[in-house]
């Protein structure tokens, strides 16, 4: 019978793991062993639409998390320089699904009759918002209800002593810092308890593995080996670092800015004290000292100081566990994998791994291996996803300025998955029957938005019935004039965070 559950690890893989089951299985016993020397690795996280339910579940306050959490609202992400390099290009990727979509073909009708027009411009009105400075609810709306779909941007490290916080205050998880220094097996080579330093053995039923990149269960103990993915996506190296805003009035922006360099990418995202910047990029194509140099200069174009403190540098091999749930212990967070941050799915993997946990807690060890085969089928199939959805921003780019993007669009770098809907969208728009799992990471809609957005035409098959081109039509008429409507209704950005701090929102 399963009554004590052991996760080893913090930060908010750890936490959060914590606070799900914790409100949601009372009777169990949960405790976190943390170590006090180990500092959290996130440096600023983006988070999908996902986390408004996410939090909710654990029991916590939205207000309190924007106060916090120094948290601002993520309406979507702006691709800058993706396509072909130049100034001038740039494309969105909206939360909010297109206007009409499922209920018509909107791409086919879009290339036909409003080919001018960027894609999410003509189907959703968020693009209009993030321009506008808008945020994605009033001030009368309750805590995590939305006008517009929107996600978060928060400070990572003050995310997970915020959920430590309400996990020791409000569910009763039992909190050790400690060292572990030795994994004790049962005979049958599950795990019986971990030895730590100062507070002896602490047994277990399950054990969920939190601990970062070195994966101190799943990886050492047990030997689940990574499965490399630097073949697919290049990247493996990361600079980043705060930029403070020029006056406390300097606007928010609501949606993740991905700009494209020579060699990587860099992150641009806005809390409300600070902007958190980073440089993403592949080691074999570019030195740390050329990456910074356009880190730098980047920073100085988009209104930042010239003078800025010496980024923090990070390393990492892309790629996803064998197995992430081995026995009796199951690995969630960057123990699990890891890829580069592109689209925020690092924290969206977390909450899918401990929401699925929660839900499928086996009630015996029997249980447990079914759960287990369970969850690895799951997460096998999202990592993959997840990494071809990543590659197809790079596949699409008609950059060839450097032997990074020339390479990038190798065929032989492309995931057979991914060519074959290439192949397949050729002649028909990204649909639900592509991605047919009730919880995809990525749903056709955002397949739809990068790929169309990248600059990617279909050559579609059929002549378009006149009663649908009319149907899309209204829709895109619909689209303009809700983006009228929000635009003159929501509040800037900033003045709803800044609302939220002093005053708080209407509790559901």
């Amino acid at each position: 019978m399963l009554r004590r559950i052991v996760i080893v690890g913090g930060g908010s893989a750890g936490w959060m793991t914590a606070g799900l089951i914790a409100a949601e299985h009372r009777s169990l016993q949960v405790t976190l062993i943390e170590s006090p020397d180990v500092a959290p690795i996130g440096v600023g996280e983006g988070t999908w639409p996902s986390m408004r339910d996410t939090l909710r579940r654990i029991g916590v306050s939205e207000s309190d998390f924007f106060r916090e959490c120094d948290a601002s609202f993520k309406q979507g992400s702006r691709f800058n320089r993706w396509v072909d390099g130049g100034d001038a290009d740039c494309y969105f990727h909206p939360f909010s699904l297109p206007q009409g979509y499922g209920d018509v073909n909107l791409p086919e009708h879009w290339q036909a009759r409003h080919p001018q027009i960027p894609f999410a411009d003509l189907v959703s009105y968020q693009h209009h918002l993030c321009v506008n400075g808008r945020a994605p609810k009033q001030v009368v709306t309750p805590e995590y209800a939305a006008v517009a779909n929107y996600g978060y941007h928060l400070d990572a490290g003050k995310f997970g002593v915020f959920l430590r916080k309400h996990c020791l205050e409000q569910l009763g998880v039992h909190y050790v810092p400690d060292h572990v220094d030795a994994i004790n097996s049962h005979a049958d080579g599950d795990i019986a308890s971990l030895q730590t330093r100062q507070h002896g053995a602490l047994e277990g039923e399950l054990f969920i593995d939190c601990t970062g990149m070195q994966s101190l269960l799943l990886g050492k103990h047990y030997g689940i080996q990574l499965i490399p993915q630097q073949h697919v996506l290049y990247n493996d190296s990361a600079l980043a670092v705060q930029i403070p805003y020029p006056d406390e009035h300097y606007p928010i922006a609501s949606q993740t800015s991905s700009t494209a360099q020579s060699a990587g990418w860099i992150w641009d995202i806005g809390l409300p004290s600070r902007r958190g910047v980073g440089h993403v990029y592949a080691s074999t194509y570019i030195s740390d000292d050329q990456a910074e140099a356009e880190l730098r200069a980047y920073i100085i174009q988009t209104g930042g100081p010239a003078d800025i403190p010496q980024p923090r540098k990070l390393s990492f091999q892309p790629g996803y566990r064998e197995q992430f749930w081995h026995r009796n212990c199951v690995a969630i967070g960057l123990s699990a994998g890891f890829i580069e941050p592109l689209e925020a799915s690092a924290l969206a993997i977390v909450e899918m791994s401990a929401a699925m946990v929660s839900d499928d807690l086996p009630a015996s060890r029997a249980a447990m291996d079914i759960v287990a085969k369970r969850f690895n089928q799951a997460f096998t199939y999202r990592w993959e996803r997840v990494i071809d959805f990543l590659k197809l921003h790079y596949v699409l780019s008609r950059r060839r300025d450097t032997a990074y993007w020339r390479d990038n669009t190798a065929s032989e770098a492309v995931p057979e998955r991914l060519r074959e809907l290439l192949t397949l969208w050729q002649h028909r728009a990204p649909s639900r029957s592509d991605f047919y799992r009730i919880e995809e990471v990525f749903p056709s809609a955002s397949y739809q938005y990068i790929l169309y957005g990248m600059g990617f035409r279909s050559d579609f098959s059929r002549a378009p019935k006149p009663q649908e081109a009319a149907m899309a039509d209204n829709y895109f008429q619909e689209a303009a004039a809700i983006t009228r409507k929000m635009l003159g209704a929501l509040p800037d950005n900033r003045a709803l965070i800044n609302h939220i701090k002093l005053h708080g929102l209407q509790k559901i």
